[in-house]
């Protein structure tokens, strides 16, 4: 194997169906894996005082692979850590009309050690968040409606 990790990206996708952290766990597992950290961000009843009904999510004709490229280049960044064992990751983000407590985005990190999991786990999150070009569309309880922008 050499003196560098293994990454393996399992999943890095945008998913019009529902997408789950346990799936995402499972998919990830392996037995040289002595952590496996996972994100779910959740669709919230509420955003800056307000009450959310529903969100809808409208993805760029490119996020597909701006989603594939981000996840890329944190495992460039990553090959070289000292771990000789795999690094697994999946990651997913809805698209579409979602309700009050479902997934929108989901990650899974596997590693050797939880160190590891854990960062490379936070940095796609963030990653993700920031660089994918991804519109939420909010839906509150009082009729209006607001647009929120990739990278806010």
């Amino acid at each position: 194997m050499g003196t560098e990790s293994v990454f393996e990206v399992v999943h890095a996708v945008l998913s019009a169906e529902p997408i789950s952290v346990d799936q995402a766990i499972a998919a990830v597992e392996s037995d040289t894996a002595g952590a496996v950290v996972s994100f779910s961000g959740v669709v919230r009843n509420h955003d800056g005082g307000k009450a959310v009904e529903r969100l809808s999510y409208s993805a760029h004709p490119t996020a597909h692979q701006v989603m594939a490229d981000v996840v890329a280049a944190l495992v460039a960044e990553h090959a070289g850590d000292a771990s000789l064992q795999p690094v697994r990751i999946w990651a997913a983000h809805r698209i579409g009309m979602l309700e009050i407590g479902d997934p929108a985005l989901v990650c899974a990190v596997s590693a050797a050690h939880r160190g590891q999991a854990f960062a490379v786990c936070s940095e796609l999150v963030d990653r993700i968040k920031e660089q994918v070009p991804i519109w939420k569309e909010q839906f509150f309880t009082d009729g209006t409606v607001e647009w929120v922008g990739a990278g806010e």
